[in-house]
């Protein structure tokens, strides 16, 4: 027996350490417990912080800057702080209504500030891409979608399902770019549907082209009457909870040798992980899916391709969304947010500061977006 082989074998019985997937009864029972404590510990300082705690930002980044390598490196199951993250849910997405209400549904006059709303570049929720020397968050979107062209190898005609297609800002660009693309929008949420059906009628936004059709509703009961030739899915499935099954609906639109291009955010450790914090505030049973939970489901659609985007790049955009979020308060503390503004706007503070620091932490090499082309097998 190797020493790699004998230490997994003694892995199995030590907790808190390795593949949480690996573990003896009494080993995973010490784990989870000690992941309890942990996400205990984060949602103390982040409540603590939504009701007033004053946390400057550099002794929380600190914070973070020091805890996360290790849980990173060294402890990776402590980051799944509920046992549904580690499985397979029984349906292709928990709590999506919700979700939209909580997420999704909020003010557009602070989207708009918070991410953007330019000519082209509409309001996109996912993360830019720097490394191409962006000079700013603009640019920085252009060049992730001008990425997605290039792999999923969009050409003109093609016939196109955007599977949670926002604000549409991907296919309004990707429309400028083909004139002969045709573009459907798979969305649930109705104030972004709204936001989308008057970019409709401006003669200004591509999506007046007549080559978009906007569909509102669920994944489960979306019925086409033609299918795809590609389909993209940009930051949508942190919210999907069944794999398998999507999927396997996925490939029901698709043509025969379709393509489908997926874009997360993910973690290269050996278990899938979650956030109490954002669970409870901001992505209601919201998970981030290990690096190659993806291609591990090859039935109906395939892995062919797979590239994980280092996490520099989602911490200069959640950066960037920080400071807009900050710099625009007089303009937006007025709007409707369902509850104070004050508690509003520290429960979206902290939850830009955590996540803009977490993925920045181990110099972005195992906290980053993952992207995936698959076929129709």
């Amino acid at each position: 027996m190797t020493f790699a082989n004998t230490f997994l074998n003694i892995q199995k019985y030590l907790p808190i350490t390795g593949d949480i997937n690996l573990k003896t009864p009494i080993a995973y029972k010490a784990t989870r417990g000690a992941a309890r404590v942990i996400n205990a510990a984060q949602m103390a300082l982040g409540e603590a912080y939504v009701n007033g705690l004053e946390i400057p930002d550099s002794v929380y980044r600190s914070l973070i800057n020091s805890s996360m390598p290790l849980l990173f490196q060294h402890c990776p199951s402590l980051l799944a702080p509920y046992e549904w993250v580690l499985n397979e849910t029984d349906h292709i997405a928990e709590g999506s209504r919700e979700l939209m209400k909580v997420q999704y549904d909020l003010p557009q006059a602070m989207l708009n500030q918070m991410l953007g709303d330019w000519k082209l570049i509409y309001p996109k929720y996912s993360m830019g891409l720097w490394e191409r020397g962006a000079v700013d968050l603009e640019e920085s979107q252009k060049h992730m979608i001008d990425q997605v062209i290039e792999r999923l190898e969009i050409k003109d005609g093609d016939n196109i399902l955007d599977f949670g297609c926002g604000w549409g800002c991907v296919a309004n660009y990707i429309l400028s770019k083909f004139p002969n693309v045709r573009f459907t929008g798979l969305n649930l949420s109705h104030e972004q549907c709204e936001y989308m059906r008057r970019k409709m009628q401006d003669p200004e936004s591509y999506l007046s082209s007549g080559r978009f059709t906007l569909y509102e509703g669920d994944l489960n009961d979306a019925q086409f009457a033609e299918k795809f030739d590609k389909i993209l899915s940009i930051g949508v499935f942190e919210h999907v909870g069944n794999l398998t099954n999507a999927f396997q609906k996925l490939a029901s639109l698709l043509k025969s040798g379709g393509r489908v291009f997926i874009h997360i955010i993910t973690a290269r450790i050996p278990n899938n992980m979650s956030s109490g914090f954002t669970h409870k505030y901001i992505f209601p049973h919201g998970r981030y899916w290990n690096y190659d939970a993806i291609p591990n489901h090859n039935q109906d659609l395939k892995t062919i391709s797979q590239w994980y985007i280092n996490g520099i790049n989602y911490h200069k955009t959640l950066t960037d969304w920080l400071r807009r979020f900050d710099d625009h308060q007089e303009s937006i503390k007025h709007l409707d947010y369902s509850m104070d503004y004050a508690k509003f706007r520290r429960i979206w503070r902290f939850y830009l500061l955590m996540l803009g620091t977490i993925f920045a932490t181990c110099d972005g090499e195992y906290n980053g977006n993952g992207q995936y082309l698959l076929v129709h097998t």
